[in-house]
Parts: C-alpha cells; sequence; structure tokens
C-alpha cells in the first residue's frame, strides 16, 4: 500500500514538475486564503459554476437528438420527451437549469450590489460579471427559440424586430439575423449554432473572473481589505464543507422543480407548434427577461424603449464610477440600504408588470419602476457617494469575528 502511494507521489510529482496543475490546484482551491467572515451568500458564485456545467453536459446530449429544422425542430423534441431514454429528465433538467443558472447569477449580482464587490479595486472583475450576464442572457433567449412552439416563434419575431428601431442599419440586422426576410429555417439554424457555442465562451470569460477573484481576493460582508493573516483561513476545508452544504440545497431544490414542477417556469403555449399565421394573446419572453420587458414597454417610442431596455444592463458597467463611496458595504451605509432595498423590491415589480399586457394601470407602475431603476443608478447612488456618512467600520475582519454583537472582544474563554 505504502509503495503505491509513493508511486502516485511520484507520478503526481512527475507531472507537477511539467505541467504544475497540482500546484495551482492547492494554491488556489485548497490553501488559498480566504476571510474567514464569508455568508452562505458567497456560495452562489460556484453554484453558478456548477450551473453552468450542468447545461452544458445536457445540452450538449439534447443536441445529439435535436433536429435544427424548421419543419422537424419541434417534433424531434417531443421525441426526445417520449422516445429518447432519459429524454425527458435530460430536457427538463436543461430547461429548469435556465431557470436556476439565472436565481443563482441575479442572487450573486444582488449580494455583489449590497457588500460593495463592485468597488476598487475589483472593478474589472464586475465588469467580467456583467459580461458573462450578458452573454447568458443572448444564449437562453436563443435557446428559448429551439423548441419552436409558439411562444418561441413569436418570441424570437418580437425580440429581433426590435433591431429594426435602429436608424439606418436597423433593418440590415434583423435580416442578418434572421437569414433572410422572416423568422424562418435560416433563423432556426443560425440560433442553434450560436446555442450549442456561446456557453464554451461563457466558460472563457468565467476562467478570466476567476483569475481576477483571486488576484485580490474574495470581498467580504464587512467590505473592508484583509490586513493580516489573522483575517483569512484556508479555502479547505472551511468553505468546501460550506459550498458543499449550499450545493445540497441547491439540488434538493432544482430537482424538486424537475421531479415534481417541471413546467412551472414555462409558458404553455410553447407546447403548441410554432404558427405564424396565428399570434398568441399574449407574447411573453421567459420569467427572467421580464424585468427588462417591463422596461422595454414602459415607453410608447420603440427606439427609445429599446436603448432603455440596453441601459438597464449597460449601466451595470460603469457602476464602479457611479458609487464611489468609499465605504463598500450596506451595513454601515444606512442610506444607501434602504434604497438598496427599495430598488430590489422595484426589481420584483418590474418582473410582475413584464408579465401583465402592457395596458392601463399595468403602463403607468412600468413607467415609475423603470423611473426609479434609472434614478438609483444614475441620480441616487452619486449622491450618497458624495454626502452620506457610515457607521463606524471594524478595524479588522478579526477583531469583527472575535467580538459580540456589542464590540466587545470576546475573552479567550468565551472564544472556547
Amino acid at each position: 500500500m505504502s509503495s503505491e502511494k509513493n508511486e502516485l507521489k511520484g507520478v503526481t510529482g512527475w507531472i507537477d514538475k511539467r505541467l504544475p496543475v497540482f500546484t495551482f490546484i492547492n494554491h488556489n482551491l485548497r490553501d488559498y486564503p480566504t476571510p474567514k467572515n464569508l455568508s452562505y451568500f458567497w456560495n452562489f458564485g460556484s453554484l453558478a459554476g456548477v450551473t453552468l456545467v450542468i447545461m452544458i453536459v445536457t445540452g450538449i446530449l439534447l443536441a445529439m437528438q435535436y433536429t435544427a429544422n424548421a419543419d422537424l425542430a419541434f417534433d424531434s423534441v417531443e421525441r426526445i420527451m417520449r422516445d429518447v431514454n432519459n429524454g425527458w429528465l435530460l430536457r427538463y433538467i436543461h430547461m429548469n437549469g435556465a431557470s436556476m443558472f439565472f436565481i443563482v447569477v441575479y442572487i450573486h449580482i444582488f449580494r455583489g450590489l449590497y457588500y460593495g464587490s463592485f468597488k476598487a479595486p475589483r472593478e474589472i472583475l464586475w465588469i467580467l460579471g456583467v459580461l458573462i450576464l450578458l452573454l447568458m442572457m443572448a444564449t437562453a433567449f436563443m435557446g428559448y427559440v429551439l423548441p419552436w412552439g409558439q411562444m418561441s416563434f413569436w418570441g424570437a419575431t418580437v425580440i429581433t424586430n426590435l433591431f429594426s428601431a435602429f436608424p439606418v442599419i436597423g433593418d440590415y440586422i434583423v435580416t442578418f439575423l434572421w437569414g433572410g426576410f422572416s423568422v424562418d429555417n435560416p433563423t432556426l439554424t443560425r440560433f442553434f449554432v450560436l446555442h450549442y457555442l456561446m456557453p464554451f465562451l461563457i466558460v472563457g470569460v468565467v476562467g478570466l473572473h476567476i483569475v481576477a477573484l483571486h488576484q485580490f481576493g474574495s470581498n467580504n460582508p464587512l467590505g473592508i481589505d484583509v490586513k493580516s493573516e489573522g483575517d483569512t483561513i484556508p479555502f479547505h476545508p472551511y468553505y468546501t464543507v460550506k459550498d458543499y452544504f449550499g450545493l445540497g440545497v441547491f439540488l434538493i431544490i432544482f430537482f424538486g422543480l424537475v421531479f415534481f414542477a417541471p413546467n412551472f417556469l414555462g409558458h404553455p403555449d410553447n407546447y403548441i407548434p410554432a404558427d405564424p399565421l396565428v399570434t398568441p394573446a399574449h407574447i411573453v419572453p421567459e420569467w427572467y427577461f421580464l424585468p427588462f420587458y417591463a422596461i422595454l414597454r414602459a415607453v410608447p417610442d420603440k427606439l427609445m424603449g429599446v436603448i432603455l431596455m440596453f441601459a438597464a444592463v449597460m449601466v451595470l458597467f460603469v457602476l464602479p464610477w457611479l458609487d464611489t463611496h468609499k465605504t463598500r458595504s450596506a451595513q454601515f451605509r444606512p442610506y444607501y440600504k434602504q434604497f438598496f432595498w427599495l430598488f430590489f423590491i422595484n426589481c420584483l415589480i418590474l418582473g410582475w408588470v413584464g408579465s401583465m399586457p402592457a395596458e392601463g394601470l399595468y403602463v403607468l407602475i412600468s413607467r415609475l419602476a423603470t423611473g426609479y431603476y434609472f434614478l438609483f443608478f444614475l441620480v441616487i447612488l452619486p449622491i450618497l457617494s458624495r454626502y452620506e456618512n457610515t457607521r463606524t467600520i471594524p478595524t479588522s475582519i478579526a477583531a469583527s469575528v472575535l467580538s459580540d454583537k456589542f464590540g466587545n472582544e470576546k475573552t479567550s474563554t468565551e472564544n472556547i
């Protein structure tokens, strides 16, 4: 037994000397110094990575059975559901995995907003995260078209038509996306190819995101920098255990959705084959696009609506320069905390309004919610950056961890 271990170490050492993969793993995953006060909100980065792997694996397996043809796509999806061994399971995992992916990423983003993870020196880390969000949205939109049901077809028609609002180049963009003069077989083929390839582009950006993260280390609930070794603990086993627990809870919820409510987040019209001659009574995108859809419909002008919809995401790229307050965490910024929770509720309202018809009171609510969305970023954050006073911030992470709720340092016996 000992000789096998020695041989294993010898092989490991031989490989690591030529390709330091084990040194890399130990440095970045095992011995990586991590702030000792991270909460479960820091689980969502690793959960997003796990979900991305699940989506890629199930996507590849589904692509082996899918037919990217306007006449056959809907039937090929039905064949996957009915005739392919465990095809129903693969499709439900992939379909609900998209929703779980967005839930995890949205929580990850709101956590970053609350604790100031976008502030210096982590601006590039934040920008790469927003880029991942954009790529996810593009991938999810094109994937939603592939079943070629009624909502897939008409959703593609409505969303791609938005580009026609741009002067001069708009019609050329739409024609390029369609591959012709209407949403048809060339459109489906293009979307299938891009939907298949873009997750691998996401993996590349995620790699850069992790490199940027390890450059300055993780932010923490206090939003203060690591000052000494006493502020950190090794990532393994302390946070791997925490991640495993979070993963277990995540999988319970995920597979509860897959096995007991697989179509809860979907739309029933997408189980009707696409018909260019029959327009659905109410065209809506998937739930994770609803806030942006509400912003799009908040103004009567088509071009302005498109500009606002794209600006709703683009404003996140410049967030580090809109909120320049030196204190990161909302725990010590009383006014920012209040405005943040109003912003969170406002996003939920936008999602709800996006699912409603664009008429009557819903239009007024969407306009008010859209107004606050941009007011938060463009007016409130810059003003708070200049004038907001903060509460007393702990001197270090270790001092905060080793103190009681009144700020008194614990004695050694209390720590035991």
